[in-house]
């Protein structure tokens, strides 16, 4: 490339030098973009048509395999429930059919096998399934099951022939649009290396012919706006070289003025943000005082509430006990109800009043041991669980900072929510056990009851929240509040585990106690210097007293509050894979066994059975 003549502007020099590039580089655009639409359109291919062809001829496969399925199921019980997948099945496919022959159009050979798949699916459903369906009606199973011969499921199995060549063909045009991108991929790459080199040489031109008229000019300037970025605003600017850059020192210069005139403006902002803080942070001592307040009232109005609603409760016992029989059968029911609603108020005001005092009336924390907890908490639930033949185990529980008071609480909440919501005719079984993550302990409650759905996870732990009603289940629906605000004002979190194969699991975290924390690091540390050493055992990584492995229980949990649904949880008996230290703790202080119902097992985890 040869030197524009002399005398040219810096722009002049840019504009001939950018134009020569621009045409190579547009030239090499233009071929890069009808590559690059060929591109697209073949990953558009791949990836929005077979791609999900190839997912949906699966589905379709599975959806004929189930129709059958459910034909064979009601050939042989009679049962129309059995039915269901056939009749939803038939559904879903005609679903299927509509979407792939949305995405099978350019691909007309695909769609004539669809096509093919379609006709072989509605001969066997009127020589196999429809004459099954009428004869079971009609003659019962004995004569439907004579239908099911081999001749018809040689008959499905031309079905499955006719999907698998439908995926093979599908399989087929995947592969053909995959190579085409390969290719086109190529070329662009190639495109992408031309445009490289373009701008490599156009850039080292520019440097040499702008270093005596950019940079040196531009070093001036640049000297004299750092003495205004020291502080110095009335330093006026002033430029040398091509007009340009004349031009440019007077814009910096008036940028320069425009800057000295915005920080007084800015200072005076500043002082206007420092009063709109002083505002809010009297906004927020307000607000707290008003969610302190707040509190209080809610534990007044409950405490206050409790003389006339004794008295209201008292004088409809009264009622209950002395006319009982002497007035006709509706007085009598209105009565029942009315003592009724009196008790439950009770016990709802009673419930609020609890709630209202977590962490309001406070006696410090102190060190408690969770074994001895539990045992109270045996203790506590002994006859709940005597009635519904119930059995309550726990492993050795860490000790803690907390409230005794509280933590008995707690735990007594989730072992009486796992009695309660047990599944008909099946004695419930709860467990607790704990395991160190990172510098908390992980508490669950595991029982082998009637769940939780998913969806309402979330929804139990909300204070009066029931998913049953009173006479299906007892209780207040504040249980699970209760818990959830015991477990943060003692710095943890709650959650329901919903990844449980049976009955429910509630997890919750309460801070380690710096020597436990510190116990599993070295545990974590301590193969690592044997293997450095060769002292240590390179099998199952266990060293001293400490163990990495998980050979208890797994960490389970405790049916949901008033809350509870059907969902089976699994319980987690994986070796502590997911991020958990297992500590070894020591055996549950006092031998509380004897006097809660309590029997150490021989793996040292206590059970207490009803």
């Amino acid at each position: 490339m040869t030197a524009p003549a002399a005398g040219w502007t810096l722009r002049r020099r840019v504009v001939a030098l950018l134009a020569v590039v621009g045409v190579l580089l547009g030239v090499s655009v233009a071929v890069e973009i009808a590559v690059a639409a060929k591109n697209r359109d073949y990953t558009h291919s791949v990836l929005d048509r077979t791609g999900p062809l190839r997912a949906q001829s699966q589905e379709l496969l599975s959806v004929l395999v189930d129709q059958e399925t459910a034909i064979r199921g009601y050939a042989l019980t009679g049962d129309r429930r059995d039915l269901e997948p056939y009749v939803q099945g038939g559904e879903r496919e005609q679903q299927l059919y509509r979407s792939m022959r949305g995405l099978i159009g350019v691909y007309p050979a695909l769609g004539r096998q669809l096509d093919g798949v379609e006709a072989e699916a509605g001969r066997w459903r009127s020589t196999v399934a429809e004459p099954v369906i009428r004869t079971t009606e009609e003659q019962g199973t004995t004569a439907g099951r004579a239908l099911i011969t081999e001749e018809s499921r040689q008959r499905f199995d031309v079905i499955r022939t006719s999907v698998s060549q439908l995926q093979e063909g599908i399989l087929v045009e995947r592969e053909k649009g995959a190579d085409n991108i390969y290719r086109t991929s190529s070329m662009l790459v190639l495109l992408l290396v031309g445009a490289a080199m373009v701008v490599a040489v156009a850039g080292a031109v520019l440097l040499i012919s702008l270093e005596r008229m950019v940079v040196r000019p531009l070093t001036g300037l640049a000297e004299q706006v750092r003495e205004v970025a020291k502080g110095d605003f009335q330093h006026r600017i002033t430029g040398s070289g091509p007009p340009e850059f004349l031009r440019l020192a007077d814009d910096v210069d008036a940028m320069r003025q425009k800057i000295a005139k915005d920080l007084t403006e800015v200072r005076e902002a500043r002082e206007r943000i420092e009063w709109v803080n002083s505002q809010l942070q009297k906004q927020a001592e307000e607000l707290v005082r008003s969610n302190r307040d707040l509190e209080q009232f809610a534990y007044v109005a409950s405490h206050d509430l409790q003389e006339p609603l004794r008295k209201v409760a008292s004088f409809c016992q009264l009622l209950q006990r002395r006319y009982a029989g002497q007035l006709d059968e509706r007085a009598d029911q209105y009565i029942a109800f009315a003592v009724d609603g009196a008790q439950r108020m009770q016990r709802l005001i009673n419930d609020l009043l609890a709630f209202s005092r977590i962490g309001r009336l406070t006696t410090g924390f102190t060190e408690v041991d969770l074994n001895d907890v539990m045992g109270d908490v045996a203790g506590q639930t002994e006859a709940a669980r005597q009635y519904a033949d119930g059995e309550l185990t726990w492993d050795a529980l860490p000790t803690i900072r907390g409230e005794e008071p509280l933590l008995t609480n707690l735990l007594a909440n989730l072992v009486s929510n796992s009695i309660k919501f047990r599944r008909p005719d099946v004695p419930p079984r709860v467990h607790v056990s704990a395991r160190l993550v990172g510098d908390e302990w992980e508490i669950s409650c595991q029982d082998n009851g009637i769940g939780i759905e998913p969806e309402f996870a979330d929804k139990i732990f909300v204070i009066f929240q029931r998913l049953h009603s009173k006479d299906a289940y007892p209780g207040t629906g504040i249980g699970l509040a209760i818990v959830k605000k015991i477990v943060e004002y003692h710095g943890g979190r709650v959650w329901v585990d919903t990844d449980t194969a049976e009955g429910t699991a509630i997890r919750f975290t309460l801070p380690a106690l710096p020597e436990d924390v510190a116990a599993a690091a070295r545990a974590a540390e301590q193969p690592a210097a044997d293997d450095a050493t060769g002292d240590g055992a390179a099998g199952d990584g266990a060293t001293g007293d400490a163990a990495t492995a998980d050979d208890g229980p797994a960490a389970g949990g405790s049916a949901a509050g008033d809350a509870a649904a059907g969902t089976d949880p699994a319980a987690d008996d994986a070796p502590v894979g997911d991020g958990g230290v297992r500590v070894e703790l020591p055996r549950p202080r006092g031998a509380r066994a004897e006097g809660t119902g309590g029997t150490p097992d021989s793996d040292g985890t206590k059970e207490a059975v009803g």
